[in-house]
């Protein structure tokens, strides 16, 4: 009894232990968000304001200006974006998940888990000796790479949360006569819109912030709203790095300003993120 006894306050210690180092990590990773989020705007708030938002960059040594044609740009870019990879994602998806023999869904599996883990700056420069190199930059260009790197994120999450949908109803589906193809748009999609989207809003997030693909296919763009994307079109990446390379002082405020924007936006996404999957997790417990 007595080494019993021992054995269980020993326990009881190491469990205790283990969760003083597991909120002292959480810990950790709020107050390094905070720090980085404080010190961006810090740093940048004092050229937030209605023309930063509405505004142009300032030219011939005027004052002020905005990051309208960043804002703009990185819209349309991110936009277009979606719109390829989105339902492109969804479909390889449903094919893995519904359709395709597991000698043919695990090797499609891994190269998307490969691409996924390719860094940006290959497919900035693959993109670039795709469409760039013999033309010109275009937000066509940049959309494109964007869409690659947004693409297996959408692909796997989409096949994940197919995966929580009970195979139950699939079978009482088919058990009423429905074909295979009709229970997957009717039943199967429904059940897993939400973490479709979650996936989706977490590829924006990732594809909004990205500059190394930019650089190639969509940085030389002109300092106003641009809105044809067969032309280089502006974007909140670029515009933050371009400005943190010049030796005004304003435009390192309105870099950090910039960046303080872009953060706002990933939290943003990120927060939605986890609300869509908290509410298709419930639904598919239901």
């Amino acid at each position: 009894m007595i080494e019993l006894s021992a054995r269980t306050r020993r326990r009881k210690v190491v469990n205790r232990l283990a969760e003083a180092s597991a909120s002292l990590a959480a810990l950790a990773a709020v107050t390094v968000l905070v720090l980085l989020v404080g010190s961006v705007f810090l740093k940048g708030y004092r050229a937030l304001g209605l023309d930063f938002f509405t505004k142009g960059p300032a030219i011939f040594g005027q004052s002020g200006g905005g990051i309208a044609p960043a804002l703009v740009g990185s819209l349309e870019l991110v936009g277009l974006a979606t719109a390829g990879a989105l339902p492109l994602g969804v479909l390889i998806a449903i094919y893995v998940s519904e359709f395709a023999p597991a000698r043919v869904g695990r090797p499609i599996r891994v190269v998307l888990d490969v691409l996924n883990g390719f860094p940006s700056i290959v497919i900035g420069v693959f993109v670039f000796t795709l469409l760039v190199l013999g033309h010109r930059q275009s937000g066509l260009a940049g959309a494109f790479a964007l869409g690659v790197i947004m693409l297996p994120l959408v692909a796997r999450a989409t096949i994940e949360v197919l995966a929580l949908v009970p195979a139950a109803l699939r079978e009482a589906s088919v058990a009423l006569g429905a074909a295979k193809w009709k229970t997957t748009l009717s039943i199967v999609l429904p059940s897993a819109v939400g973490g479709i989207l979650t996936g989706t809003t977490l590829a924006i997030a990732r594809a909004a912030g990205e500059t190394a693909p930019l650089l190639f296919t969509s940085s030389i763009a002109s300092n106003y709203v641009q809105w044809d994307p067969r032309n280089a079109l502006q974007s909140i990446p670029i515009t933050i790095f371009t400005y943190s390379e010049q030796p005004d002082p304003a435009l390192h405020e309105q870099a950090w300003a910039a960046a303080f924007v872009l953060i706002a936006f990933v939290l943003v996404t990120s927060l939605t993120a986890r609300f869509l999957l908290d509410r298709s997790r419930r639904k598919l417990a239901r």
